[in-house]
């Protein structure tokens, strides 16, 4: 039995980018994977809270996960949807323009753990990663 693709909806996608807190999780994990304990201790928003935005941007497709231990790491998925990925891209060209979302990325190396430890395991499929530019 073939699956069917679900057809790209542009409404939730917009939907799932309308909210400050999702936002800011995405500009944290533009260009890497990173534990939910870290959301925890950058953002300030308890973990439930913060799992239930990242459930909502994994329903979308924009965010895949994957369990280590314990914890979850969450990374950035390009949407297959090139109109999409590219709303998405200058999305968060845009975010890192933003003082307090610049203010969240300098939090990262002060978090519970440190993000470039993290490391997918030897045979895990490696995701397609949204880079963002500086410029």
């Amino acid at each position: 039995m073939t699956r069917k693709l679900k057809a790209f909806s542009i409404a939730p996608f917009f939907r799932a980018l309308a909210d400050l807190t999702r936002l800011r999780l995405l500009n944290l994990m533009a260009d890497r994977e990173i534990c939910v304990c870290y959301f925890v201790g950058i953002l300030g928003i308890s973990q439930p809270k913060i799992s239930r935005h990242l459930a909502y941007l994994r329903r979308e497709g924009i965010v895949a996960a994957r369990r280590q231990g314990k914890w979850m790491h969450y990374r950035l998925v390009t949407p297959a949807d090139p109109v999409a990925a590219s709303i998405l891209q200058e999305t968060l060209r845009h975010l890192r323009q933003r003082p307090a979302l610049r203010t969240d990325l300098a939090k990262l190396g002060s978090a519970c753990c440190k993000p470039q430890t993290f490391a997918l395991p030897e045979n895990a499929p490696h995701p397609s990663m949204t880079q963002v530019s500086s410029t």
